[in-house]
């Protein structure tokens, strides 16, 4: 017992102490983990610590990670990524496979263990790369998208890999290794993955074991449409949380356990359970319950592969294995660029997707040992590997170090590109045409008002042209690209880019140096009306005001309100805001956080006690909201309503 709560706590610890401090610096959870194994290496080693063993046990956080994802992800959704699962994740590993073969065979290795070697590097880290996609936001960009399909195939391909070495066993090595013995790494790895593990139907025919895999998958989808749904009712009643927690890891480690038994990959079969609960109304509570197990044996994972590197063999072979190490992930990553031109996977999406996945795998591990417990690789080989296999994902937090680098490169690329030459100008100039400008430009445009659009994507503003849109490619806050836009004439400019710092600066140079102008300007906050305001604007819309209004008054109708009352308690309060917002902005103060400013305080208090008594009344004793447009419900209204609500029976018999 007091061994393992010495092993928890230092594992705890590193991670509670690392990854804040790697985060901080801008690394990433995952680098830090992988630190803070390296920093325990020496101390598990002092205490005779199998971490090879606590690995495996910790790899259980890459089926819960994949249950997890399979939960957010439909079977329709599935079915549409089918093209770059099958095409794009077959290439990517038929490739690498084949480019590594070659090389090994060129290196005079037998080719039984150039297959083995192509095939186990041409994986990559489901659990560092998903862990950092959904770290940084990026599982939806194109990139993130594309990745994913390719882990997902590698993850499907293992159960083929897991087949076809039994049949790569070479007898001559049998011998040998009997005869020397295998290393740490792979005499620890061959017992936890070797003959202990639970398969009772490797005898049987590739038939057979065909028939046992179909049946094992039947069984999970039969598990998850069929039983799921009335095993959780079942559980509610209790009204018992953690019985809850206890039936979704229950769930996850059955369907493991059922996987394994088939011979098939438990992470596939985890994936495939959650693919099949995406649609339950019990998905965001299964998701809640499994997560933080989830986060913490990845985290546990990612410990044991910084403290899993034989230090002692990488420094007698350094340059051997940092040789091989880059060369793996430079072969990668020209492989995954070629297939990313091939399918249209551009811009920072295509460096995203050839640094994401040019490193190994976590599967590499798995695979190795079993290459020694079947004879096919010899135990030096395989810890040569092994040191390759863990570098390499080491090295992976640094790769996407690199790729922000080359985003922040192709951003300024774009802005230091020339801006087109404006050959028109408008009496209205819109800054930025994404998901705010480009619905102000359509309703400009649809009542014929000319306008003149400037945005700095220059993709953005190709698909544009080829609907009919004139626009000009530029960085709208360039004072001589204002000039060139006819800033001088214009009566109007909406200021609708996407940065909050950039609609600030622009909108005080144009309230400064071109005060004719009225400028209407898109805030991302609060506080930056605030801010705008301070600058000489006065006429600031937030980007998510209006929509939340809306929600407002969708709700006063629910609760029973009727909609003339409800929209006319909508722009009341709209109005009562609007006023806040001026009397707010003469005492706030960017220097100072609001909580901290006296007079922010009082003032706010002020106010909120001041709107309240106002509105309390409702709708219809404001007095002040008369719109013409708009009348107040006749009797007959208000009978259909409620009939509406509450329908009498029909006696017409």
């Amino acid at each position: 017992m007091g061994d393992f709560l010495l092993l928890a706590t230092l594992f705890l610890a590193a991670g509670v102490l690392a990854v804040p401090i790697a985060s901080k610096l801008g690394l990433g959870s995952v680098l830090g983990y992988l630190l803070a194994g390296i920093v325990l290496s020496p101390v598990l080693g002092l205490l005779n610590v199998d971490v090879i063993a606590i690995q495996h046990f910790a790899e259980f956080g890459v089926v819960m990670m994949l249950f997890i994802v399979g939960l957010e992800l439909e079977p329709r959704r599935l079915w549409d990524m089918r093209g770059r699962l099958l095409g794009l994740g077959g290439l990517q590993v038929g490739l690498t496979a084949l480019v590594v073969f070659g090389v090994c065979l060129f290196l005079d290795l037998p080719w039984r263990q150039s297959v083995a070697i192509g095939f186990i590097l041409a994986l990559s880290s489901t659990a560092i790369v998903l862990q950092t996609l959904t770290e940084r936001g990026l599982m939806s960009s194109d990139g993130g998208r594309s990745s994913f399909s390719v882990l997902l195939f590698q993850d499907i391909a293992v159960i083929f890999m897991l087949a076809l070495f039994p049949l790569l066993s070479a007898p001559d090595l049998v011998a040998s290794i009997a005869s020397h013995g295998a290393d740490a790494h792979g005499a620890d790895a061959a017992g936890g993955h070797g003959g202990g593990d639970l398969a009772p139907f490797e005898n049987l025919p590739g038939w057979g074991q065909g028939l046992i895999s179909l049946a094992a998958i039947a069984i999970v989808v039969g598990i998850g449409s069929y039983l799921t749904r009335p095993l959780f009712h079942f559980i509610a009643m209790a009204r018992l949380r953690e019985l809850f927690t206890a039936a979704a890891l229950m769930l996850v480690v059955g369907i493991a356990l059922l996987m394994t038994l088939a011979g098939l990959s438990p992470a596939l079969g985890a994936f495939l359970a959650g693919v099949v609960l995406a649609n339950s109304e019990y998905r965001h509570e299964l998701e809640s319950h499994i997560d933080p197990f989830r986060g913490l044996l990845l985290g546990l994972f990612f410990i044991t592969v910084g403290a899993a590197v034989d230090f002692e063999l990488l420094a007698n072979a350094l340059w051997t294995t940092l040789g091989l190490t880059l060369g793996l992930i430079v072969l990668k990553g020209l492989i995954l660029f070629g297939l990313s031109v091939i399918f249209r996977i551009g811009g920072s999406d295509r460096w995203l997707f050839t640094l994401g996945l040019a490193q190994a795998g976590e599967f590499g591990f798995v695979l190795l040992t079993l290459t020694v417990s079947e004879s096919i690789l010899p135990p030096a080989v395989s810890s040569q590997l092994l040191l390759v296999v863990a570098l390499s994902m080491l090295l992976t937090p640094g790769l996407f170090v690199i790729y922000g680098r080359i985003c922040s490169l192709m951003a300024k690329a774009r802005e230091d590109a020339p801006a087109d030459e404006i050959d028109s100008q408008a009496e209205i100039i819109i800054a930025g045409h994404g998901r705010v400008g480009g619905i102000v430009n359509r309703m400009l445009r649809a009542y014929g008002h000319e306008t003149t659009v400037l945005d700095y994507s220059s993709s953005r503003l190709e698909a544009l042209r080829a609907f009919g849109f004139k626009v000009f490619f530029g960085d709208a806050t360039r004072p001589d690209l204002l000039h060139a836009a006819g800033i001088d004439k214009a009566k109007m400019l909406i200021v609708a880019i996407d940065n909050r710092d950039q609609i600030t600066e622009l909108v005080r140079h144009v309230c400064k140096h071109h005060p004719h102008i009225h400028v209407i300007a898109r805030a991302t906050s609060r506080e930056h009306v605030y801010d705008l305001y301070a600058v000489g604007c006065r006429d600031m819309i937030r980007e998510t005001f209006d929509s939340s209004v809306r929600m407002g008054r969708s709700a006063f109708e629910a609760l029973g309100a009727h909609a003339f009352d409800a929209e006319q308690m909508s722009r009341a309060f709209v109005q009562e805001d609007r006023k806040m917002l001026r009397e707010m902005a003469e005492v706030y103060d960017p220097e100072i956080p609001d909580h901290k400013n006296p007079a922010f305080v009082t003032r706010a208090r002020e106010v909120l006690a001041r709107q309240q008594d106002e509105l309390s009344g409702g709708g219809r004793v404001l007095g002040a909201m008369n719109d013409r447009r708009w009348s107040p419900p006749t009797p007959k209204d208000v009978r259909a309503e409620r009939d509406k609500a509450h329908p009498h029976p029909d006696t017409s018999d």
